[in-house]
């Protein structure tokens, strides 16, 4: 708010009216940090607090931290706002924790996570089984070359240099186009995510690490197969 409507300056003593009182208008006293109130993801709103004297509200929340247990403290919350203010009915104790599992806490957004997650991994295992299947594909479907080559003499490490280039090809080709579609749509997605962020590098080289390995070991495994084949039986492969 403070940003918004006195931006680079001292907002401090400064008057504004409400809408549900404009005879009396708000006097600023202090500035405090962004906070959310009616959201849990997008940008911030402007929010400002009224002292409860000075705007009464039928239903209060009271938020303590403690680093006690909820059993032990609880007890001893009951005695103060008793003493306090005896009439007024509390109820409604829980955790933060348990606040925040709720239907109006982060419970709509754990099951989402859930959700993508489960297709994430999901996902994960198809481009796993296809980048395997297309590498190993590519190298047999070059056995009878590398039979020629070793029957002119080729040695079996310039037949996995051979392969190996191609395959470094196909994966770094596959792997560029994969990463920026990745950063693009993770960053149409940045305000769904928490914890982590949009172009976060763990997991962007967590995965290209792990498509990597797999196709190495599919362009590896097939090649070394061929490559030690007798080349008569190589020439006769269909």
């Amino acid at each position: 708010m403070a940003e918004r409507y006195w931006p680079g300056q001292d907002p401090i003593g400064r008057s504004f009216a409400l809408g549900s009182d404009r005879e009396h208008p708000a006097t600023i006293v202090g500035v405090v940090q962004n906070s959310r109130m009616g959201q849990l993801y997008g940008p911030f709103g402007p929010i400002f607090y009224l002292p409860i004297a000075q705007s009464y509200a039928p239903v209060e929340t009271l938020q303590i931290r403690s680093e006690r247990s909820l059993q032990a403290l609880l007890p001893e919350v009951r005695t103060v706002a008793q003493s306090l203010a005896p009439a007024v009915p509390l109820y409604g104790v829980r955790t933060m924790t348990e606040a925040l599992r709720g239907i109006n806490g982060l419970l709509l957004f754990e099951i989402g996570a859930s959700l993508a997650g489960a297709l994430g991994v999901l996902g994960l295992i198809l481009a796993v089984v296809g980048v395997y299947g297309v590498m190993s594909y590519a190298a047999s479907q070059r056995t009878q070359e590398i039979g020629i080559r070793v029957a002119l003499g080729a040695q079996r490490r310039d037949i996995l240099r051979m392969i190996g280039r191609q395959g470094v090809v196909i994966v770094v080709g596959g792997m560029s186009v994969g990463l920026l579609a990745a950063f693009a749509v993770g960053r149409m997605a940045g305000d769904f995510l928490v914890g982590v962020a949009p172009s976060d590098p763990i997991t962007y080289i967590g995965v290209s690490v792990l498509l990597a390995t797999v196709a190495s070991l599919a362009t590896y495994i097939p090649t070394r197969r061929a490559a030690n084949v007798d080349p008569m039986v190589a020439l006769r492969y269909e």
